[in-house]
């Protein structure tokens, strides 16, 4: 199956521009400088870029109407060039440097068009300090890789110290953060998750992006930009498979422009006065955005709360709720922390994803 974009394009100016924009939006081309070499490819090419200047000479050529196809130019099209336009069934006119973000979208989606199912979006967030949000976040990935799925996770807090740390990724290549922090725009989901350390489980895959640790009297780590988070959640989100973000308290901009996107928000709160009290505040920040989160009850109990006595308190409903995981605290600190198959994690995040939708729950043999 043909997947590269034909690209027709003569003037070698204009040529540039479309390979910049391309390689922007890291899609790979084919670029043709006559027609006789184009009539070979020009049926069977997901999309075709033809340049202003030879656009009047197709339709005579005998090149038959089609779809996908994109007239360029470094200008508006001559008066005369609409008719073979209209002849050859042109999308849409696509004005460089201007018209960078459609052209990068178009490269995108004919590349790797979008998967044909929803992917569940899954935000996890504390309660206070030290609830486990990070790793119940990455229990559920996790248990969507064990099902065969290819979750992505995606670390949101630049005070966390590091997700691949305590997966014990910490010396997979692949990109972290700062790495991808000037991404924008439209990424394949294919680039993204080749460019990202990951790590097979069964039938699935796990592809992490971690937060970068700042080097002994280096500058402090900093958050993802609203623009790079949208980017790489747009990215993971097209691939059809789950997304896992471990999400921040502090809610900085880059979390508020994403809370729309999740498709569940979950909030591990354990079962103790003054979590109840601090995730009661940060529920009525996360609604005041039109979040509207659900609970993961961490036992133990010291005071005897009950899951009933959480979500009054909180004023949030409870999802499910979860005991204590036995040697839980060394294998993080060991760096050994995979999501076990068994145990209060594994069955409370299995839960989680069971509400996420379908997709989730089920994985995929993408």
């Amino acid at each position: 199956m043909e997947t590269r974009t034909l690209v027709l394009v003569e003037d070698d100016e204009l040529a540039d521009e479309v390979l910049r924009v391309a390689a922007a939006a890291g899609c790979e081309v084919d670029r043709v400088w006559d027609i006789a070499e184009a009539r070979r490819r020009w049926a069977a090419a997901p999309l075709v870029l033809v340049g202003a200047d030879t656009l009047p000479r197709l339709p005579e050529a005998g090149l038959g109407r089609r779809r996908g196809v994109l007239a360029v130019s470094t200008s508006p099209l001559p008066e005369g060039n609409w008719r073979a336009a209209v002849l050859l069934g042109v999308d849409r006119v696509v004005t460089l440097p201007g018209d960078d973000e459609l052209l990068v979208t178009a490269l995108a989606d004919a590349t790797e068009p979008p998967a044909t199912r929803a992917a569940p979006v899954v935000g996890v967030l504390g309660g206070r300090g030290g609830a486990g949000a990070s790793t119940f976040a990455a229990s559920v990935a996790w248990a969507s890789a064990r099902r065969g799925g290819h979750p992505l996770l995606v670390d949101c807090d630049p005070l966390g110290g590091g997700f691949d740390l305590a997966l014990g990724m910490e010396k997979v290549s692949g990109l972290r953060w700062s790495g991808c922090s000037t991404a924008t725009g439209r990424l394949t989901a294919s680039t993204l998750r080749s460019a990202l350390p990951a790590v097979d489980e069964g039938a699935g895959r796990l592809t992490v992006l971690s937060c970068d640790r700042p080097s002994a009297g280096g500058a402090p780590t900093e958050p993802p930009s609203p623009e790079a988070l949208l980017a790489v959640l747009d990215a993971g989100h097209r691939a059809g498979e789950p997304v896992v973000l471990d999400l921040p308290r502090e809610l900085p901009p880059a979390v508020v422009a994403c809370l729309w996107r999740l498709t569940l928000c979950v909030l591990v709160v354990p079962a103790e006065v003054r979590a109840c009290a601090a995730a009661g505040a940060l529920v009525r920040r996360l609604t005041h955005h039109g979040c509207e989160p659900r609970l993961v009850v961490r036992g133990p109990a010291p005071g005897g709360l009950t899951a009933r006595d959480v979500s009054t308190a909180v004023g949030v409903p409870v999802l499910t709720t979860m005991r204590p995981e036995p040697g839980l605290a060394g294998r993080l600190d060991r760096g050994a922390f995979r999501g076990r198959p068994r145990g209060p994690l594994a069955t409370a995040a299995e839960r989680v994803l069971g509400a996420a939708g379908p997709s989730a729950a089920q994985g995929s043999a993408a």
